[in-house]
């Protein structure tokens, strides 16, 4: 059974606005904003599309694993991909780039010296 979004139209996204949170497990210099659905990861269920942003200089230490699928669009800004005290040779990309990835990949740790801006999309098959 699959799990539709709500309708929506188009509407104004206040990137200022207070709807802004840390997600569990993430530091405080990460923000998510969920602009639609809802993804139950206890149950493995639903979806969720999310603006995700770093301010500058933030960073996280270990890589990620999940058991949804995530698709990343970076929007605006810098985002480096590993770093050599995880053993992942550290690469960095900029504005108008994507991935896709499957669930049981791991990925990161992620920095992002100036700051960015972020684009996902999370959903369980």
């Amino acid at each position: 059974m699959m799990i539709r979004k709500e309708h929506k139209e188009f509407q104004q996204i206040d990137l200022a606005g207070p709807e802004w949170h840390s997600p569990p497990g993430y530091p405080q210099e990460i923000e998510q904003k969920i602009l639609a659905g809802k993804l139950d990861e206890a149950s493995k269920f639903g979806n969720r599309t999310r603006l995700l942003r770093f301010k500058p200089g933030a960073f996280t230490t270990m890589p990620f694993v999940h058991d949804y699928w995530e698709e990343v669009y970076l929007i605006e800004g810098d985002l480096t991909v590993g770093d050599l005290a995880s053993g992942v040779q550290p690469i960095a990309f900029g504005r108008n780039t994507y991935a896709c990835r499957p669930p049981g990949v791991a990925h990161g740790p992620f920095r992002s010296q100036g700051g960015c801006l972020l684009f996902e999309v999370h959903y369980y098959e």
